[in-house]
């Protein structure tokens, strides 16, 4: 019979009865943002990190892809709070981008939190936000930005750690992501989490974080990860739907599939036919590009190619199977390509 619990001791665990993460629940975002994490979007001013952190909070929301690339693997609730903006370009930011995926943005568990000022380095504040967390339990946590959050010295390291300590906390408490707005320096290291304002424990504190750089061709994105590789550099712009009129932003390119994802052109035909035959409804070419995880000009190609077949019909923006068209197996489909079949 083992000893009782010594109450002045630490609880400890042997390794092999640590429990392990189910491996659906990696990711929060697929790619993007890991399940759970805290972390940080950066950037200078005017360079989209708001856009970004609400297009996060609608994917985790409505389980639809974020930036219509990066699916939502961890779906659920998700809180929000803007310091910076008000209730009403909250919620057109929001509607605008409920509008570009066709939800309806009444339907989604989004919350606002509607307090004129919410700061984590007040007793009392801490206290409603951890219990409005507890009567929510949401799966994402969005902070913007950090600067109107406190009123501490964020170059100093003790003042900050404890900030961040607390925010650790609620996400261990409630296996919630928590992400944060946060500003750059003017000039920042080359290092992106190093061009954090303030204390350097703000980089030190991330599983996950976003930078985001206006550049002539775009804003840059670039993805760090605590525990996971980070995919190259990608480039998105704000754009507006010509129908809409609802901006939201754009990947410039598809994320390059993980390479334990990349598959043979041959297999690409068969496995899209089985995926719009497991939708009733037509489907847009984003949705395929960030299931199946492949490159936007692959796609394409046989997307086009399985329209040339007759396999396939474009209906606007979106695509489905032709009528009376099943999955078949690749080499029928080649067989047609080659007016052999």
């Amino acid at each position: 019979m083992s000893a009782p619990a010594d109450p002045q001791a630490l609880p400890v665990a042997r390794l092999g009865e640590l429990e392990t993460s189910e491996p659906g629940r990696r990711w929060l975002l697929d790619g993007l943002w890991g399940q759970a994490a805290v972390g940080v979007v950066g950037g200078s001013p005017k360079s989209c990190k708001t856009w970004l952190g609400l297009d996060m909070a609608l994917s985790v929301a409505s389980g639809t892809p974020c930036l219509d690339a990066f699916a939502a693997t961890d779906p659920g609730g998700a809180l929000v709070y803007l310091a910076e903006d008000s209730l009403a370009t909250v919620k057109e930011r929001f509607t605008g981008l409920c509008l570009h995926r066709g939800l309806d943005p009444t339907t989604l568990p989004i919350h606002v939190i509607t307090a004129r000022t919410l700061r984590l380095d007040l007793d009392r504040d801490r206290l409603r936000l951890e219990e409005t967390i507890r009567r929510l339990g949401p799966r994402m946590l969005l902070l913007d930005p950090f600067v109107r959050l406190h009123q501490v010295n964020e170059n100093d390291a003790g003042e900050v750690s404890r900030l961040l300590a607390f925010l650790r906390e609620l996400q261990r408490e409630h296996d919630m992501a928590v992400i944060v707005v946060h500003h750059v320096r003017k000039n920042g290291g080359a290092n992106a989490g190093q061009s954090l304002r303030g204390s350097g424990d703000l980089h030190a504190w991330t599983d996950s974080a976003l930078y985001l750089r206006r550049q002539r061709e775009g804003i840059l994105l670039t993805i760090e990860h605590r525990s996971a590789p980070a995919p190259p550099p990608m480039t998105l712009n704000l754009v507006t739907d010509e129908d809409s009129l609802a901006p939201h932003l754009a990947l410039a390119s598809a994320p390059p599939p993980a390479p334990t994802e990349r598959r043979a052109r041959a297999d690409l035909d068969a496995i899209v036919l089985r995926a719009l035959a497991a939708h009733p409804e037509p489907v847009s070419r984003a949705y395929l590009r960030a299931t199946l995880r492949v490159r936007n000009e692959t796609l394409g190609d046989v997307l086009a190619a399985l329209a040339t077949a007759g396999q396939v019909i474009r209906q606007g923006d979106r695509w489905a199977l032709a009528p009376g068209s099943v999955p078949v197996p690749t080499s029928h489909i080649e067989r047609t390509r080659n007016g052999t079949g």
